[in-house]
């Protein structure tokens, strides 16, 4: 009989295979690698590479450090958590640039004291 993995974890358990989901979908977009080729590498099915980066908790250790290593040869479960890969803080970086606007007349009026 198939057990529901998530029904047994505590919700904080829950969050924390999310989160390495999450984590995970990133690094694979800073990187540039589409997720059928990072499955093909790893040799898992696109199916799991998706249940994976959605934080499924069914999916076992082993699959999650190949994945890993398909994306990122030389990373580490622990550089990951800690997001401590090259591509993930140059991904960071351009996410927190934003481009400004000039203020409209009625903007600049407003701010006029």
């Amino acid at each position: 009989m198939k057990i529901n993995q998530s029904a047994m974890l505590m919700p904080s358990q829950q969050e924390e295979c999310a989160r390495l989901g999450q984590l995970l979908a990133r690094l694979r977009l800073a990187r540039q690698v589409k997720q059928a080729d990072a499955a093909l590498r790893a040799g898992l099915s696109r199916n799991t590479a998706y249940r994976l980066e959605k934080g499924e908790p069914g999916i076992a250790l082993g699959q999650v450090l190949r994945y890993l290593h398909a994306i990122s040869p030389n990373s580490t479960l622990l550089d990951l958590l800690t997001e401590k890969d090259p591509a993930l803080l140059a991904l960071s970086a351009r996410e927190k640039t934003q481009r400004v606007r000039d203020l409209s007349a009625a903007e600049r009026e407003e701010l006029d004291f």
